[in-house]
């Protein structure tokens, strides 16, 4: 039995089709395509066709759509459709799609996406009416923040009363999605819908308190909450014409995090992913909801009928790439420095905010060092190491989650050295996650288990394994990073509380 997965991130949509027999379960095809060069009529810059002032960033739903079409005709003419059960996807969060009486009618020409930051105002409304933002969280599972889908709907609202009264669904880009596949307005699954600050985060409903502090009538205007394993219709007929597919199953879309956690083999608490890209993010599987006191984490529902909790911190792969650059290194050198280097660093510290950063807040480029006698590039390299490392660790406490296992993925994960200080760091086991397209298989595995009713243990038991052997924590250092984690935490509020501390050049 074959399964197939979609993935729509900023930049392009992909496919992943598993193959299902017994126990056994393997990829048996891939295909994607980028916007900016596969659908250039669109005039996508990254992805991204409005990037205006006051962090606007919006997107055509007509782009998206169009993708689906042509990824789905080639996937028709790729596998033996007549093997085909089910298909769900999986959608860059946050982004929210205007229809009338169906999803082929937009009231709204451009959606609002995760990168959109220009509802600071919108924040602060919300977060109001529901007596702070601690409040919201406690509620919704976050704070009210930009890229969320209640603020930008607040926005719409406001700023064009017509077009909103007009609108009769407002969709999540994977439920919007999911109604061009069955040719009907699909429900909105937990998951994704907790990434909108309109759900209680406990009964998985929409939070009334939340839709009437964001704007008039938009319960009637919201598609219905299901779980994630719902079967919510079959391909419709004019695919089925179209592309001679067969009227399989359509289970829930769900948005990218949470495919992205059953997709790296995250179901149990204990388990965590760490990925390294872009951004660094933080995240696994919670039996309960559990939230964040400084209010930079994120609790979302998962796939799985539990929780999961994330944090997202903005310098990543580019502040790496900063200290890289700065000494003339490659990556080998890199490796290379981090390896003459002693763990602990002989009390150098780094802060390394060399943009705005999400967590903790930092509204402005400061980073910051202490301890440098000299301008050595192995003292620096570790820094950066350890202070990502640290950060990582300081800030997903909250979770309440001891990590038995992590699985790291994203460009940085191939440096055995970065996974070294890892595993000290968290003292615990590292494994790097075979998965490279964790948000379109967990799509497909969420297809499986919504069409087989697996446990999701037996579903990603036999496709989520781990690369090689795991890099295990030295002793001695995990004792040293325990000390420096409270001096680094320490650090942190001195910086942000202004204390006066010298910034890197």
């Amino acid at each position: 039995m074959l399964y197939a997965g979609f993935d729509c991130s900023t930049q392009s949509l992909s496919v992943v089709v598993i193959d299902v027999a017994g126990s056994k379960c393997d990829v048996v095809h891939r295909d994607s395509l980028t916007f900016d060069d596969d659908l250039p009529t669109f005039k996508t810059k990254h992805g991204v066709s409005i990037d205006g002032p006051n962090g606007l960033v919006h997107t055509s739903p007509l782009l998206w759509a169009t993708a689906l079409e042509v990824l789905l005709g080639r996937l028709a003419h790729a596998i033996d459709v007549s093997r085909l059960r089910a298909i769900s996807g999986s959608a860059q969060q946050h982004g929210s799609v205007y229809c009338g009486a169906t999803p082929h009618f937009l009231t709204r020409l451009t959606s609002p996406i995760w990168m959109d930051s220009s509802t600071a105002r919108e924040c602060a409304d919300i977060e109001s009416a529901l007596g702070g933002g601690a409040s919201l969280a406690q509620l919704t599972g976050s704070r009210a923040f930009p890229r969320f889908t209640g603020p930008q709907i607040r926005k719409f609202a406001r700023e064009d009363p017509q077009a909103y009264d007009r609108t009769q669904q407002v969709h999540l880009v994977s439920s919007y999605l999911a109604s061009l596949l069955i040719d009907e307005h699909a429900p909105i699954d937990h998951p994704d819908g907790s990434g909108m600050n309109l759900m209680d985060i406990r009964t998985c409903r929409w939070a009334d308190r939340a839709l009437e502090a964001t704007s008039p009538r938009l319960r009637e205007k919201l598609p219905p909450l299901v779980p994630s394993s719902t079967i919510v219709g079959r391909l419709a007929e004019r695919w089925r014409r179209r592309f001679a597919l067969p009227p399989v199953k359509v289970a829930a879309w769900s948005g990218d995090n949470p495919c992205s956690l059953v997709g790296s083999g995250l179901v149990a608490e204990g388990q965590l992913g760490i990925s390294l890209g872009t951004s660094d993010t933080i995240f696994g599987p919670m039996r309960e909801p559990r939230m964040s006191r400084d209010g930079t984490g994120h609790v979302f529902a998962s796939p799985t009928g539990d929780y999961m909790g994330i944090t997202v911190f903005r310098n990543g792969s580019l502040a790496r790439e900063r200290i890289r650059d700065r000494f003339g290194l490659d990556w080998n050198g890199f490796s290379a420095a981090l390896r003459a280097t002693p763990a602990g660093n002989d009390d150098a510290m780094l802060l390394p905010w060399f943009e705005a950063e999400i967590t903790p807040p930092v509204h402005c480029a400061r980073p910051v060092e202490i301890g440098f006698q000299d301008q050595r590039p192995e003292r620096y390299v570790r820094a950066i190491v350890e202070a990502q490392m640290m950060a990582l660790a300081v800030h997903s406490r909250w979770m309440g989650v001891a990590p038995r296992t992590i699985y790291a993925t994203g460009g940085a994960a191939a440096n055995r050295e970065i996974l070294q200080v890892m595993a000290d760091v968290f003292g615990a086991a590292v494994y790097r996650s075979e998965s490279t397209d964790s948000a379109a298989a967990g799509a497909a595995l969420r297809a499986w288990q919504a069409d087989s009713g697996l446990p999701w243990a037996d579903v990603t038991a036999p496709f989520a394994r781990p690369s090689g052997h795991a890099i295990e924590p030295v002793a001695g250092h995990v004792t040293l990073y325990e000390a420096l984690q409270a001096r680094y935490t320490a650090l942190e509020r001195a910086a942000l509380s202004g204390d006066t501390l010298r910034s890197v050049p």
